[in-house]
């Protein structure tokens, strides 16, 4: 199963790095029409990772993984314990939203080894990751005793997914930049949702699913809720990569 990580992600022909920064941020602002559609579908996914906080309005200690733009605050306003990953700090650097969060990371790798989450989230991220092993990992060992992993992300590697992008943001990317969005999509979706649940099932004893569609594997979205992180496993593949 880790033979495969880290991945190497694909590199990107010239045509398309000229305009990946500003599609990428127009992309996650959802400033285009099929973007802005694409978002409001999305928002099943950010719903299913605080629906705990919905149950329960006291503060839980959150560590968000990819928090991109901030989008997912929308969703949990009642959550004051805030820490977050992400690389991009451009996708958040001006946002009013920055006074909710505690600290700020650029990997889990930084996270402090004593630091403890009532819950570590993330909202279609885990497809992009290309060491997913040893952040699910380190979430294992980063959580409570009662802790919970909440994530979401697209049914990577399934028909109704792929063709729902391609009819929508597809042909969009196709009619304004003469381009194939699959290129894009093979450089930025590195892991297929079935990679991602079997490394959710192998850290974590007790992982319970739900869909956003037919089937699982006929479907738009997944969403998981990860108890109990076999933290053996975890120590063990983390000492295995020399962290």
């Amino acid at each position: 199963m880790f033979e495969k990580y880290p991945k190497e992600r694909p590199v990107l022909p010239d045509e398309y790095q000229k305009i990946y920064d500003s599609y990428y941020k127009l992309n996650r602002d959802g400033e285009t029409t099929a973007s802005a559609m694409s978002q409001a579908m999305e928002s099943w996914l950010h719903k299913q990772v605080a629906k705990d906080v919905k149950k329960n309005g006291q503060d839980k200690v959150t560590l968000e993984i990819g928090a991109g733009t901030l989008n997912q605050f929308a969703y949990e306003p009642e959550v004051a314990t805030y820490d977050i990953i992400e690389p991009f700090k451009s996708l958040y650097a001006n946002s009013p939203l920055l006074k909710r969060i505690r600290n700020e990371y650029n990997d889990i790798s930084e996270v402090p080894s004593d630091s403890c989450y009532d819950r570590i989230t993330s909202s279609a991220v885990l497809e992009h990751i290309c060491n997913l092993p040893e952040v699910v990992a380190t979430s294992g060992i980063l959580l409570k005793k009662d802790g919970c992993f909440r994530a979401s992300i697209p049914s990577e590697g399934t028909f109704l997914w792929t063709l729902g992008w391609k009819v929508t943001t597809g042909i969009e990317f196709r009619i304004k930049y003469g381009l194939d969005k699959g290129v894009l999509m093979r450089h930025e979706h590195v892991n297929d949702a079935k990679e991602i649940e079997e490394i959710l099932e192998y850290f974590f004893d007790d992982v319970r699913s739900r869909s956003f569609g037919i089937a699982k594997w006929f479907s738009l979205y997944q969403f998981y809720e990860c108890r109990k992180p076999n933290i053996e496993k975890c120590k063990q593949y983390l000492d295995s990569i020399g962290r």
